[in-house]
């Protein structure tokens, strides 16, 4: 927390509290591994693990306002706990933190690697937001005719690049390896980001309690899961008549009894199962690519943890 200032309750209080939320720190998670399965000095690469963490949490704070979800990691979302100004106002300072945060690498690795490491943030949150926008668009105009390469593409962009790609870039460049070819950690990112977001679109339906969002969330905001496209792809004129007038609704006019249809024509057609499938697939896919991008690591404990968090993205209850 000593990257968040004292004082101003109204903004620093917030981020604290929403920091102090459990939350799985993935990002950080990879940064630092990969950084200390290249040989690297895990201690170098906090304030980029940081930063990341700090822009994610930035990151879910407008994603809750944009979907109007009503809960984040068990607790109701900051928008609905301080109201909408105050979130805006704290996802926007949280994101100012973690370019501060950035800022700290030209004095602890010199200006050539903190530029290189800023340069891999400036594609991510571009990315990220490009992404988002795809997403929004398609639950704005109603989108009907979208396939799996469609949702690839979106994922690429809102999940891929931050979550996976870079932190994995961004490690093995402070442990001094930037000029390397980094280009096999987007395949494996590509990969591991699909089975861990079409795993978490399959957990925002049928996750238990340790689930940290609304379940059905995605449902009554109307996202395009891999889910909802192969339910799209298996149902008669009829249902897709119907699913098109559900979705058409704002998030608020969309009925319980709606969702609960959506949701069984989905257990009936086999689209979870589907997702579940696929996402293992990914998964393996990814298994296949790990050892090209890391194919220059000996054999230690932060590749062995690398190795199990791929187990933990698709065997995760939360």
């Amino acid at each position: 927390m000593h990257a968040v200032p004292d004082g101003q309750p109204n903004l620093y209080g917030i981020i604290r509290e929403a920091l102090s939320r459990a939350g799985k720190g993935l990002r950080p998670a990879l940064c630092l591994a990969t950084c200390g399965a290249y040989g690297g000095n895990i201690e170098n690469a906090l304030n980029s693990a940081a930063a990341l963490e700090m822009l994610h949490n930035a990151f879910l704070i407008h994603d809750d306002v944009e979907d109007l979800s009503e809960t984040r990691h068990g607790s109701p979302a900051v928008h609905v706990e301080h109201g909408l100004p105050l979130a805006v106002n704290t996802g926007d300072a949280m994101q100012a933190l973690s370019m501060r945060l950035l800022r700290e690498n030209v004095r602890t690795l010199g200006p050539e690697t903190a530029w290189k490491i800023f340069d891999e943030f400036d594609h991510l949150l571009l990315r990220s937001l490009e992404g988002q926008a795809m997403e929004l668009g398609w639950i704005r105009n109603n989108e009907m005719l979208l396939d799996t390469g469609d949702y690839i593409r979106m994922v690429l962009l809102k999940t891929g690049w931050y979550s996976f790609i870079h932190p994995c870039r961004i490690g093995a460049i402070v442990a001094g390896r930037g000029d390397r070819d980094l280009t096999p950690f987007n395949e494996f990112g590509l990969l591991l980001g699909l089975a861990f977001q079409i795993h978490d679109d399959v957990l925002n339906l049928i996750g238990t309690g340790a689930y940290g969002k609304e379940l059905s969330g995605d449902l009554y905001e109307g996202k395009r899961t891999l889910m909802l496209l192969h339910l799209l792809e298996n149902s008669d004129a009829f249902e897709k008549q119907r699913m098109t007038g559900i979705l058409s609704k704002a998030r608020q006019y969309r009925l319980p009894s709606e969702i609960s249809w959506l949701y069984g024509l989905m257990r009936e057609r086999g689209s979870i199962d589907f997702a579940q499938s696929a996402s293992r697939e990914f998964l393996a896919a990814a298994r296949q690519f790990f050892d090209s991008a890391y194919r220059d690591c000996p054999e230690n404990e932060h590749k062995t943890f690398l190795r199990q968090l791929m187990d933990y993205i698709v065997d995760r209850d939360r």
